[in-house]
């Protein structure tokens, strides 16, 4: 009897601690995203009030350092990256970084009420979808594992292949002319940045958790996650200037989720469901890709292009 009635004190506080487990990154990742949203909002604003170039050009950080509103967008940005810091390292990066799909809609709400514009129903449609999408593949795909430590011989090749894919990424968007293809590689580029950043980051969180301050700054790790992370932030400022967000966006947010997945399953050894559990994530994709094309298509986006463009454009015979 005695033995019974431990095991049923025992049994909530361990319930307690899973589900605690499971709600913290998801709630650490929804903030990040939602920071990240506000971020992008204010540094496209301000990245349409400085010269654009044909190439990347390095002065334009300098010029925007000179904008408050890109000051304030890296302010976000400096936000968004502590919750991402929680959120993965109290969870999963197979379950973190697919929640950084919510960063377009949140990108087009918070557009909406900073620009003073109208999401009309159709936008709010879309945005349900891709939550719908994203709740429904998570849920099929049940993500799981938490390895805190991934051997460098791992490491390596995952690096090298992101790396060659970036910089392959970067020299097509440097053929085309601006517009939306230059925009979608750059882009692209982004992603795979911030899912190696994330992956990174992800381990100097737990090796300063295991073995402190210290550890943590002489770990290289740190010091990768940290030039991976600016090298994101100057191709995300450069797909900005590149094309419409509607071009970038998309690229960057399903970008970062599949490369983190991937990342997730080959370097964490993180899990996911397999067997008829495929249909339903199929499925969930499936609404997360329509809701990401059908907000790309709506006329509100284009205020986020150039307005000044859009109204010469309205004006012409």
């Amino acid at each position: 009897m005695a033995g019974a009635d431990t095991a049923d004190v025992a049994c909530p506080p361990i319930r307690e601690v899973a589900t605690l487990h499971t709600v913290l990154p998801v709630v650490f990742a929804i903030c990040a995203a939602f920071s990240n949203a506000v971020a992008t909002v204010l540094q496209r604003k301000a990245a349409l009030t400085v010269p654009a170039s044909q190439g990347l050009r390095a002065g334009l950080i300098a010029d925007l350092l000179r904008r408050p509103v890109w000051l304030a967008g890296i302010l976000a940005v400096i936000g968004a990256a502590v919750c991402q810091a929680l959120a993965l390292a109290t969870g999963p990066l197979t379950i973190v970084q697919p929640l950084f799909v919510l960063e377009l809609p949140l990108t087009l709400i918070v557009a909406s009420l900073l620009m003073h514009r109208h999401l009309p129903g159709t936008g709010w449609l879309a945005v349900t979808v891709v939550v719908v999408g994203l709740a429904v593949a998570l849920a099929a795909a049940s993500p799981a594992g938490n390895r805190t430590h991934v051997a460098l011989d791992r490491w390596i090749p995952a690096l090298a292949v992101c790396a060659g894919a970036v910089v392959a990424l970067a020299v097509a968007a440097l053929r085309r002319p601006q517009g939306r293809a230059r925009a979608a590689c750059l882009g692209a580029a982004t992603a795979i940045s911030y899912a190696v950043t994330a992956a990174l980051m992800k381990a100097a969180t737990h090796i300063l958790d295991d073995q402190g301050l210290v550890g943590f700054l002489t770990a290289w790790q740190t010091y990768a996650f940290a030039a991976t992370g600016v090298c994101a932030l100057f191709l995300l400022e450069n797909a900005m200037q590149a094309g419409p967000l509607v071009a970038s966006q998309p690229a960057l947010t399903l970008g970062d989720a599949l490369v983190s997945l991937a990342l997730g399953i080959t370097l964490y050894e993180e899990t996911v469901r397999s067997g008829w559990w495929l249909l339903p994530q199929l499925f969930g994709v499936a609404l997360i890709a329509a809701g990401v094309l059908a907000l790309a298509r709506i006329p509100f986006t284009q205020s986020l292009v150039a307005p000044d463009e859009e109204r010469e454009a309205a004006a012409a015979p």
